[in-house]
């Protein structure tokens, strides 16, 4: 895997500084996430040396702490760690970095940051903003300056983060990951300013916390028997055991790690479902009473815990009353998603607990769905009376929501947004942009394995979690926070590579002021970053070094065509780039990009690379392939696009680009309800004809398009196309029809054609129905309901 992993390596893209050069390297402020106020005097800058020390007021453990702390990043850096000296009240020291306290400093987390030639002070209202300050000046260290001294700028910083809650999740269920990898993975949020880490310790496929009153929860539930191969539900398995666990010690002992560099520690038990390796250990606690396994597979299963049974809402309580033995955080995130309600419906113990507790149906929500709501609510009374309050993810809000319950989003942004409007305080995780278990780039043909989805750099940093909400409602927005779902992701190399460089783009999201928020200067920060990545040895993404490509069409006739795709080229450094039209690779020999954008107005397989002095680029591939519909008008009647996956909309099916396997990309649209129905306006050679006169009309005899099959994320594809034409867009005739099967293999995951051939007919207008799959076959988890269909281009020949 290891060998894909590396794939984009760059040889010195970000090679560190060599460290016989000279004897004296520069500082900057230019670090991640950009602090709010940067301000540079004229003054002379201050040497950082092997003869600084590190001062902190006497008495304050904390303080100490952080100078500790800062003196071993510098020693990182510089091969030296300044010494580490307490002051008496009224002492100062000279040639020093002092770290104290300053009680106007506005905000909890905040802290000033003054260089002189004399000194550096770093200043927070509390020892936390102090942290984040020493991080700062951490970052704007070179990374590599062995024994160099360092030449830091004279001036003033104020910074404080916009979100009180910054956060990023880890999944040890799927995988499980040593203490000590999680110990690196508490040190990844420190760099990048993040409080909270968001443990989610229990699921389907393994139970990773040990419960002292069931101890079958870890002796069983932590343990699977074999473990899927490739994709969810491909009927391969490994039959290798597979577990681990942390035992109530070791989770402590996180937490003090934790503690010491001010992240909060949310655990997660997901409840009522995800709940297989419980049922596992305690098969009573099902609504069917087994048997049961720990999943071997990924996905969303029916067995549920059983709500109607006493003895398993106790088991609940008694779970949670050693979680908040173990984690003093003020959170406990219960979960809420994904819990399937068909056991219930069947079940007499929950049927009487419905009954019992008065729970009903409305048009909205199910008699189910409010003993969902039933659960959650009594768990959170609970939790409350050991003084803790509960996340849930964003399915908490199908039913009546517990009270107090905060809400995170993960759905997109709407269940946040929902929520919010409703009062509940809110975090922002949506899949879109905080995914990061989904692909970083579009081209995966070379990445390993993932669920799908994508969300590059960019995209993270575009979120802002406060869009569409007014300023009262914006204030229950806590925060943003990305999670790693490791169904896919078995080693720690993986998750370094999934997470860095996105988690830099995160860190900006939830830190930064919007208005200070600027991607290309982000990207001109980045590389700094990188540095100290590399030379940690992180397996970080490379993907910010390829090409960025952006495709847009054009569609006014000129004596050349219809229209061009313009592709626009550009990279984070400004390396040259050089592409070719014919599929063939790139050279210093081929046609050197000018910035300008190229105007391809055939078909041609487009092929770029960036190239510099220390390498290739990843060369990017886009096939652009012209038909009779290309760039033409085109209207959707009837049938949309799913908002989440409207991008471009109706103009995508036209534009000449074809889709790959993942869905997300944007060369794709997504449709959930209804057959679609395209009108294509094909105009005419002289763009004179007329209803009626046929004779300058163009001549049509094929239509096809393509659609994506991934059945593991309920898309099936096409199960029938009709072409009808017209002159006047009023009156059509039906020309040709075609079914296709139905797709029946649950597990299948490609990109499917679909064509029908006919008589050639003279037409202005061209309708295309494409019919959907109605719904998910027998034996899919999602049996009966109704999939996603995603078409890209529509071929007319």
């Amino acid at each position: 895997m290891m060998t894909k992993l590396n794939h984009v390596l760059l040889a010195g893209v970000v090679a560190l500084a060599c460290t016989s050069c000279r004897a004296e390297k520069e500082a900057d402020y230019q670090v991640i996430p950009l602090p709010q106020e940067v301000s540079l005097t004229q003054e002379k800058p201050f040497l950082l040396s092997k003869s600084v020390s590190i001062t902190y007021p006497e008495g304050n453990a904390l303080l100490k702490r952080n100078a500790e702390f800062l003196s071993g990043y510098i020693r990182q850096s510089t091969g030296y760690a300044p010494r580490v000296k307490a002051l008496k009240e009224g002492e100062t020291v000279k040639n020093a970095i002092g770290l104290g306290l300053d009680a106007d400093i506005a905000g909890k987390e905040g802290y000033t940051l003054t260089t002189t030639s004399e000194g550096i002070r770093i200043n927070g209202r509390t020892e936390n903003g102090v942290f984040y300050g020493c991080q700062t000046l951490r970052k704007s260290t070179p990374a590599a300056a062995q024994g160099a001294d360092i030449s830091i700028p004279a001036g003033n910083i104020k910074d404080e983060p916009r979100f009180a809650y910054r956060g990023m999740h880890l999944d040890v269920c799927r995988h499980f990951f040593p203490l000590e990898f999680v110990k690196e993975y508490i040190d990844l949020l420190a760099l990048h300013n993040m409080n909270t880490f968001h443990w989610h310790l229990t699921d389907d496929q393994g139970w990773r916390i040990e419960i002292k009153k069931y101890p079958k929860l870890t002796e069983i539930g932590s343990m699977r028997n074999r473990t899927v191969i490739g994709k969810a539900r491909s009927g391969e398995y490994d039959n290798t055991p597979y577990g681990g666990f942390y035992t109530q010690e070791q989770a402590k002992e996180i937490v003090k790690y934790a503690q010491e560099r001010y992240i909060t520690v949310i655990p997660e038990v997901d409840l009522p479902g995800h709940m297989l390796a419980a049922l596992a250990a305690y098969p009573d606690m099902g609504c069917t009473g087994g048997p049961y396994e720990v999943s071997p597979d990924w996905g969303i299963f029916e067995d549920v815990l059983c709500i109607g049974n006493e003895k398993t809402m106790q088991f609940l309580e008694d779970v949670m009353a050693e979680i908040t033995e173990i984690f003093p955080s003020r959170f406990v995130h219960i979960g809420g998603d994904e819990a399937p309600r068909s056991r219930w419906a069947k079940c007499p113990k929950c049927q009487a607990r419905i009954q019992a507790e008065g729970l009903k149906a409305d048009k909205r929500h199910t008699a189910e769905d409010r003993l969902q709501s039933y659960c959650m609510t009594r768990i959170e009374k609970f939790l409350n009376s050991k003084g803790r309050q509960i996340i849930g993810w964003d399915e908490i809000l199908e039913g009546d929501v517990a009270p107090n319950a905060t809400v995170m989003s993960w759905r997109g942004t709407s269940g946040g947004i929902k929520a919010a409007r409703l009062g509940h305080d809110v975090i922002m995780t949506p899949n879109v942009y905080c995914y990061f278990d989904y692909f970083q780039t579009a081209d995966t043909k070379d990445e390993p394995l993932g669920i799908g989805g994508y969300v590059p750099v960019e995209k993270v940093y575009s979120l802002d979690p406060t869009a569409s909400l007014t300023d009262e409602q914006a204030k229950h927005i806590l925060g943003a926070q990305a999670n790693l779902w490791t169904e896919y992701i078995a080693t720690t190399e993986h998750v370094e590579y999934m997470v860095l460089p996105r988690m830099a783009a995160l860190a900006e999201v939830q830190w930064t002021q919007p208005e200070k928020k600027d991607y290309a200067d982000f990207t001109r920060r980045l590389p700094r970053l990188m540095e100290l990545y590399q030379r940690d040895g992180m397996n970080y993404a490379k993907h910010i070094f390829d090409i960025q490509a952006k495709f847009t069409t054009t569609q006014e006739e000129t004596e050349e065509g219809n229209g061009a795709v313009v592709a626009t080229l550009r990279t984070i450094d400004n390396a040259p780039a050089y592409y070719t039209l014919d599929g063939t690779e790139p050279t210093t020999a081929s046609q050197r990009y000018n910035g300008t954008g190229i105007a391809i107005r055939q078909s041609a397989d487009l092929r770029a690379v960036a190239i510099r002095p220390e390498g290739r680029s990843k060369v990017i591939a886009r096939s652009i392939n012209f038909n009779k519909a290309t760039f033409r008008p085109i209207e959707l009647t009837g049938t949309q696009p799913a908002p989440k996956y409207a991008f471009k909309g109706a103009a995508t099916l036209v534009d000449g680009m074809s889709g790959n396997d993942n869905y997300a990309t944007g060369d794709w649209i997504g449709f959930i309800d209804g057959d679609v129905t395209a009108v294509i306006d094909l105009g005419s050679p002289t763009g004179n004809a007329t209803a009626g006169n046929t004779a300058g009309l163009p001549e049509i005899k094929r239509v096809a398009t393509h659609a994506v099959v991934d059945m593991s994320a309920w898309i099936a594809g096409c199960t029938g196309l009709t072409v009808s034409v017209s002159d006047d867009n009023k009156s059509f005739r039906e020309v040709a029809s075609k079914d296709f099967p139905a797709e029946t293999d649950s597990r299948k995951k490609a990109v499917e054609s679909y064509g029908i051939t006919f008589e050639p007919v003279k037409a202005r207008y061209v309708k295309v129905l494409i019919k959907r799959t109605p719904a998910l076959p027998k034996g899919h988890p999602g049996e009966g309901k109704i999939p996603f269909l995603f078409i890209d281009e529509i071929v007319v020949e």
